[in-house]
């Protein structure tokens, strides 16, 4: 009996698979559909919600079955159709694109675009806070920030002119003439 309820799955071996793509597929849809914030994990709410959906369709997965043979069916489901769907991806930029969604800008040229803020549920509190932990001190110090399609928020400073680039190049010629100089007359 003990043996039994370990490795014999309470359902048909085809449940066991079907169960985990249905569910894939749903969460996979409506993630695209509740957009890239979700994924973004800002605040603890969204985080919260991340870690329970794995709890709320744990039945739909594994149905009624307790079973160690079902739960490693139902895991080499999952992992088995995120690998091909990975390598689908992978191979076809236009499905992902669909899939995925698009980058969307929220920072450019320092400027700060709260439409699209608005329509991602960013505020600017959190924006804010996700350019600390990138290592700005505020937002006017950040040229261009991006929420790509899988959630996270790329942030980029502002870039040096071509004349302040000349001018730090030359003043690191000057300096090795200067130590050039001193070792000289050091010697």
């Amino acid at each position: 009996m003990f043996w039994s309820d370990l490795f014999v799955p309470g359902i048909p071996v085809i449940e066991k698979i079907v169960r985990p793509l249905i569910v894939y597929f749903a969460l996979l849809l409506l993630l695209r559909l509740f957009g890239k914030r979700e994924l973004a994990q800002l605040n603890p709410y969204d985080l919260i919600v991340l870690l329970t959906i794995s709890n709320t369709v744990q039945n739909a997965i594994i149905g009624n079955d307790d079973s160690v043979l079902g739960g490693l069916i139902g895991a080499l489901t999952l992992l088995t159709v995120n690998y091909f769907m990975a390598r689908v991806l992978y191979k076809h930029e236009r499905i992902d694109r669909v899939i995925e969604g698009n980058a969307t800008v929220l920072v450019q040229n320092g400027e700060l675009l709260k439409d699209r803020l608005d329509r991602e549920l960013i505020t600017v509190a959190e924006l804010e806070a996700a350019a600390h932990r990138q290592g700005f001190e505020s937002l006017s110090d950040v040229q261009r920030a991006v929420l790509e399609p899988g959630g996270g928020l790329t942030f980029t400073g502002p870039k040096p002119s071509v004349d302040t680039l000349r001018q730090d190049e030359l003043i690191a010629r000057l300096d090795e003439i200067r130590d050039l100089l001193r070792a000289r007359a050091g010697a």
